[in-house]
């Protein structure tokens, strides 16, 4: 009987002591799942698992809450990554990279606003806001899709069409301009055209009342008729700097 019931007691106190998972023990296991073997252990990688997306479970062991890692997403995109820093992998731009473009862009705009001088009694203005970012494309990333021929007119002539038709249909408001830019990017994407700065016709019309009596002539003015010239400056700008670097 007394050994009987020393094993039973020595069992019961075998069972007692029986490690249990810990916490911290589970923690290591799910962040120990949450990486890939591709992934590295750096910090970065820690942070990302052990503060992004996490989920609160609490132990049946010591009721206390434990921070798990949700193991079932592999990839991880914190907030602060690699987007919010200027790229290293491009060299800095040289002295004449910064020039050329900042005058261009500044012909082009004077070039604009002499125009508005000689159509001001008819109370039209070519320096509207999208064709300054029709500069910044056309002159700082030349080489870019978006500033392609193709791409600038066909979005200025359609993204502007759009914008009529959304006005003369919806009249003004929030519904014209947020249909008006739908429909401006499909166009864009569906036409392989995409050229950013065309986006911004649309609402520019419908928000713009001296541009109302235009109607669908302003598919192709003021929007395309700057284009034309801002490419033309754009193309004695690149002959101008072929000359420059020839002769240095």
């Amino acid at each position: 009987m007394a050994i009987q019931l020393r094993c039973g007691y020595h069992h019961h106190q075998h069972h007692y002591h029986k490690p249990l998972l810990t916490s911290s023990f589970s923690s290591k296991i799910s962040f120990s799942t949450s990486l890939t073997n591709k992934q590295r252990v750096t910090p970065r990688n820690v942070y990302a698992l052990l503060f992004i997306n996490p989920t609160t479970h609490r132990s049946s062991t010591n009721n206390r809450k434990t921070t798990l890692v949700n193991a079932s997403s592999n990839t991880v995109s914190p907030f602060w990554d690699e987007s919010w820093k200027p790229d290293e992998k491009t060299p800095a731009p040289s002295l004449s990279d910064i020039f050329w473009p900042s005058a261009g862009a500044f012909v082009a705009m004077a070039s604009l606003g002499k125009m508005d001088q000689m159509l001001a009694p008819k109370g039209i203005s070519m320096s509207i806001a999208p064709l300054g970012a029709v500069c910044a494309v056309l002159f700082a990333t030349p080489s870019s899709p978006a500033a392609r021929k193709y791409n600038t007119f066909v979005a200025q002539i359609g993204c502007a069409a759009i914008g009529v038709l959304a006005f003369s249909l919806l009249g003004p408001g929030w519904l014209a301009r947020s249909s008006a830019l739908a429909v401006s990017i499909a166009f864009m994407l569906y036409t392989r055209s995409t050229h950013p700065p065309a986006a911004s016709l649309p609402i520019l019309f419908i928000d713009g009342a001296k541009l109302h009596h235009l109607n669908f002539w302003y598919a192709f003015f003021p929007g395309a008729t700057g284009c034309i010239l801002v490419c033309l400056i754009n193309a004695m700008l690149a002959t101008v700097r072929q000359i420059s670097r020839a002769s240095f």
